[in-house]
């Protein structure tokens, strides 16, 4: 193990998950490594509990369970295969973590609905107009 897991992951001035909420497994990788994929487990799975971190805001927890990529009881799954070493895929799978709750805890803009202007409606249905003409020119038998 190194220095990481005595660490809590900052993820802004607001979010601290304590390293008690993540839960890492290491699984055999099917990337980079030769045969060496066989026979070491380097890849990592971060998981993390979103329903009951104590560590995040209301806003990023929402829009996290909102997000859907979450097992049935509300666990987030992060893996991360990238790398050959251990230590390298733990700290990707930890980037990994850290990207995907600023963007749940990052609140979206308000859409402000905006008029459309007259003359883009007036061109629409000129064109619509020109375009029945056409058609019904085309049917026309004399």
């Amino acid at each position: 193990m190194s220095g990481l897991s005595s660490k809590n992951l900052v993820v802004t001035h607001r979010i601290t998950i304590p390293e008690s909420e993540l839960e890492e497994s290491f699984i055999r990788s099917s990337g980079p490594g030769g045969q060496n994929v066989n026979k070491v487990s380097s890849a990592v799975q971060l998981r993390f509990d979103v329903r009951n971190s104590l560590g995040l805001t209301d806003v990023a927890r929402e829009a996290l369970l909102r997000g859907g990529k979450l097992t049935r009881d509300g666990v987030l799954l992060v893996t991360s295969q990238r790398f050959r070493e251990q230590d390298r895929n733990r700290a990707d799978a930890r980037e990994k973590l850290v990207a995907i709750i600023r963007r749940a805890a990052t609140p979206l803009p308000v859409r402000r609905a905006t008029k459309i202007p007259r003359a883009s409606k007036k061109k629409r249905l000129e064109g619509k107009k020109h375009r029945a003409r056409i058609k019904q020119d085309r049917s026309r038998t004399d």
